[in-house]
């Protein structure tokens, strides 16, 4: 009898070294999926959606009349997308990669901000001075905010409380109470601001300024400017890692960089050379890679992707035809979907330990019998 217990209590633990190799095949299959970014292409009309684990355009979205800033929102199942000439905000469904609704705003679109509850979505609207206040829920403009003069890009920061709108031709960024509605502070900056990002703690939000050729930053407890940084030429895109630590800038003239900024110093602490025009940028939710879209120059119609640890172009992803993609392009990931179709030979794999395990059992039965 003792015997008996033994060798079942061996197969047993036969088997129990079996499910936990088995498992290590299984879970990578179902590991979270990757981030993917969403390029909005000015003369092309559509969305590239980019896959980032892969670098690969896995679909195109068809959307507005030269679609130019965009925003995801926290839970990566919503984008949106600013149409400059159709007055507009296409709304992409990331599940089907299709439009579900347009919500009419102001006049030229430019910047878009999606909150981080996901309940409302800020646009600039460059020829009216305004901003669109979107509800998510029901996709219709709940509120319009006068702000500065050609407002640009737009920002929330991460609690939500407050909107910091970029206006171009005033040379300024409008702060505006999103309980109220109101615009609470104007914040002198450089010339011509374009693009604006907000770091992780909500304290220090930085300006790309266009004209001067530098980046703003800006202390968010007093709305006074804590330090001016110089830039390469022509500023357009900038973009915060997820660690706060380091900021982004898209330089797009000269030979066209991207800035790499210590925020501990203010300092440019790397120049990376695209050469291919850059204007959009966005760090991936990781913070390991940049992903910069290029409207011109020697990689035109593309997106580069760096390596933030060697500061080095790893890939160039080919998307449509002048990708602005101004403003934060990255989804999260999504936590039931898979990571990837599965090869032939991780099915082979698994498909192996399945009869491995069937045979044991089959060998279990056979010895109590």
């Amino acid at each position: 009898m003792q015997s008996i217990f033994q060798n079942l209590a061996l197969e047993v633990r036969r088997v129990r070294h079996f499910l936990a190799a088995l498992c290590v095949l299984i879970v990578p299959m179902m590991a979270f999926s990757a981030p993917f970014a969403y390029i909005p292409n000015f003369w092309s009309d559509t969305v590239s959606v980019i896959d980032s684990a892969s670098n690969t355009v896995t679909a195109t979205v068809s959307v507005g009349v030269h679609p130019i800033g965009v925003s995801v929102n926290s839970t990566g199942t919503r984008v949106y997308v600013t149409n400059y000439s159709s007055n507009s905000v296409s709304v992409i469904d990331t599940a089907s990669n299709t439009v579900t609704a347009t919500v009419s705003v102001g006049s030229v679109p430019i910047g878009v901000s999606v909150n981080p509850a996901g309940t409302r979505a800020y646009v600039a609207n460059f020829v009216d001075g305004t901003v669109s206040v979107i509800d998510t829920a029901s996709n219709t403009v709940i509120a319009t905010v006068t702000v500065g003069s050609g407002p640009y890009g737009i920002v929330v920061n991460p609690a939500g409380t407050r909107v910091y709108a970029v206006n171009n031709l005033g040379d300024n960024v409008s702060v505006i109470d999103t309980a109220s509605n109101t615009v609470t502070g104007t914040v002198s900056v450089g010339s011509n601001p374009q693009g604006i990002s907000v770091n992780p703690a909500g304290t220090r939000v930085y300006v790309a300024n266009n004209g001067s050729n530098n980046v703003t930053v800006i202390n968010t407890t007093n709305n006074t400017v804590a330090a001016t940084v110089s830039a390469g030429s022509n500023p357009v895109g900038v973009s915060v890692n997820p660690a706060g630590s380091t900021v982004y800038v898209s330089n797009q003239g000269g030979a066209g960089t991207v800035s790499v900024i210590d925020t501990a110093s203010n300092t440019v602490t790397a120049t990376v050379t695209l050469g291919g025009g850059p204007y959009g940028v966005s760090v991936n939710p990781a913070g390991t890679r940049v992903y910069v879209a290029n409207i011109g120059g020697g990689s035109p119609h593309s997106v580069s992707a760096i390596d933030t640890s060697s500061n080095a172009v790893t890939a160039t992803v080919t998307v449509g035809h002048t990708p602005y993609a101004l403003g934060n392009f990255f989804s999260l990931p999504l936590a039931n979907a898979p990571a990837t179709i599965p090869t032939i030979s991780e099915w082979g794999l698994f498909m192996l330990s399945a009869l491995l395990a069937l045979g044991t059992f089959r060998v279990m039965r056979g010895r109590q019998s």
